[in-house]
């Protein structure tokens, strides 16, 4: 890499931080405000997109969206999608064109107000390494679920830092089957290029989110089967070399 080539990342990557921390400070405030004012939550589900959209531009990350066609309007479903970089996260919330939560790690709880507002917003935290609190935290999910809401969640459990995904975690399935409710394998391509797992600097990329056709739960009667007919699906489009052709950047 060129002097001249890491000047910029370290630039843009500043840049992208700063927004990334002044923009949530005040968005979090005003998700929490806006959840006061509007019990179903509707208008304050709206600043997370808004925010990844714009922490996606900052970042000259431009993304494109396939298979949205298969999302019916009025239903709710259980995204699953695969997990490299913390950009996925913006990928999602600015794919995913209707209110829905998600499952993450209860640190992200503890951030000083942007904690506050994941809470009040009703995303579901769960604690790794801790199968009692995970169980509680899944069982949560699923009756959100069967309410209405949509959610998502990332069966491997954890960032992924290899070309291949990561083995599923079953409660993801268990939750999935006593849901009931459509599960839309998502796949996400090129963010691990963007910014991998423990790096600070932001690589432009472009970012491909796919939605797969729902699969029906209740065609299932173990959750090992919904599992890997959700893995298939995944891996079938899973790219970590998007753009490039899979396996060209392979050593």
């Amino acid at each position: 890499m060129s002097d001249h080539r890491r000047s910029y990342y370290r630039a843009l990557s500043l840049w992208f931080h700063f927004w990334q921390v002044f923009l949530g400070f005040f968005l979090s405030l005003a998700a929490i405000f806006m959840t006061y004012l509007d019990p179903s939550r509707k208008l304050a589900h709206r600043i997370p997109r808004f925010w990844s959209i714009f922490l996606l531009k900052t970042a000259r990350c431009p993304f494109t969206v396939e298979g949205l066609e298969h999302l019916k309007p009025g239903q709710n479903y259980v995204f699953v999608a695969n997990h490299r970089s913390a950009f996925d996260i913006y990928a999602v919330l600015a794919a995913i064109p209707f209110q829905f939560l998600f499952v993450a790690k209860a640190s992200l709880f503890q951030i000083p107000l942007f904690g506050q507002a994941l809470a009040r917003m009703g995303y579901v935290a769960i604690e790794r390494g801790r199968r009692q609190e995970a169980i509680r935290s899944l069982n949560e999910a699923t009756a959100k679920v069967q309410a209405g809401a949509s959610m998502l969640i990332f069966p491997e459990g954890t960032r992924g830092t290899s070309r291949e995904l990561l083995p599923f975690k079953k409660g993801v399935f268990i939750m999935a089957l006593k849901a009931g409710k459509p599960v839309v394998p998502m796949v996400i391509n090129g963010t691990m290029r963007i910014q991998p797992p423990g790096s600070f600097l932001i690589r432009p990329n472009p970012i491909q989110v796919i939605f797969c056709p729902p699969i029906d739960p209740k065609a299932f009667r173990r959750k090992e089967e919904l599992m890997e007919a959700v893995r298939q699906a995944i891996a079938a489009r899973f790219n970590p070399d998007y753009p490039d052709a899979p396996g060209s950047l392979a050593e």
